[in-house]
């Protein structure tokens, strides 16, 4: 019904890759979750100018009420993060160096290991798979990425170039629950590859397509964002060039870190946990142990309809 209307719906539609969006359509009824509630409100501030907030979000969820919120907010242009000066290391951001911490926890292993099976169905060309692959391997500097200390401090050094190559199994079907069990192995994280890939063929139109990586070097959008790269690209298609890449991210993270508004933030959060703070007490079956384990089960169920 407005111009603010009609561009917040083309940001849904491509956020939530759908066909159409109307204006009384429901964020979250129609695809939406948190993450991809991000991604909108980025679009957002980039295309129209205005920072919205998820409070946002979910107080207005729907096309017309979030417009209002647009047309009633003040508009600033977003800010930009660009590509860092090359250099032998970069700064890493602050999931990565934690995450580097936590995997030298004694018996982290393959805790931060994020596995993904494919089913593929159809007849495939193996040669054209391993020539994507490669592809990505150059197009995200994530694939060429180690960590390592550097006068005490958590750096990533990005390779130029990076070997992957995929481990090939022919089996049948009842044995890749085997097969995945023993692909899935811990990673040194100063050391490439931090990613792996693997292909069991059952028949010549049944194949199951294996992932491995590093949580250091990945996240749960980012497989989707792999997934669907190496769709395109094993069905021909070219992708744009990327701007920026995830280290580009971290040095503008530094850069922040050494503001002004950064410090305003961490004055706050001292002054809200200031004194003794509670010790989380959540219902458990058992004690938290002194000590972190990485001990877990896994049990399986079905759902009826």
């Amino acid at each position: 019904r407005n111009e603010t209307e009609q561009k917040l719906a083309d940001i849904w539609a491509q956020v939530l890759q759908v066909q159409q969006v109307g204006a009384y359509d429901h964020f979250f009824d129609i695809g939406g979750h948190s993450l991809a509630g991000m991604k909108m409100l980025a679009l957002v501030h980039q295309e129209l100018g205005v920072e919205l907030s998820l409070k946002d979000l979910f107080q207005s969820p729907t096309v017309e009420g979030l417009a209002q919120v647009i047309a009633s907010s003040e508009k600033g242009a977003a800010v930009s993060i660009s590509p860092a000066k090359k250099q032998d290391t970069y700064p890493v951001s602050s999931p990565q160096k934690r995450m580097y911490v936590l995997q030298q926890l004694e018996g982290a292993q393959t805790s931060y290991n994020m596995p993904a099976v494919l089913r593929l169905t159809g007849e495939l060309d193996v040669e054209r798979l391993n020539s994507v692959m490669q592809q990505l391997m150059q197009r995200h500097e994530a694939f060429r990425t180690t960590f390592e200390l550097k006068d005490g401090e958590t750096v990533q050094r990005i390779w130029e170039e990076a070997e992957c190559e995929m481990a090939y199994f022919e089996a049948a079907e009842e044995e890749t629950e085997r097969i995945v069990s023993e692909f899935i192995k811990p990673f040194r994280i100063d050391r490439l590859p931090l990613f792996r890939m693997g292909l069991i063929k059952h028949s010549d139109t049944e194949h199951v397509l294996l992932f491995d990586m590093h949580h250091i070097i990945s996240d749960g959008a980012s497989v989707g964002v792999l997934i669907e790269e190496l769709s395109k690209l094993y069905d021909g298609e070219i992708l744009e060039p990327l701007r920026i890449q995830y280290k580009d991210y971290a040095v503008w993270q530094q850069q922040f870190i050494q503001s002004e508004l950064y410090k305003k933030q961490e004055e706050h959060w001292l002054k809200e946990l200031e004194g003794e703070l509670p010790v989380l007490t959540l219902p458990t079956d058992y004690s938290r142990p002194a000590v972190q384990t990485f001990a877990g089960d896994r049990i399986a169920f079905s759902l009826e309809a």
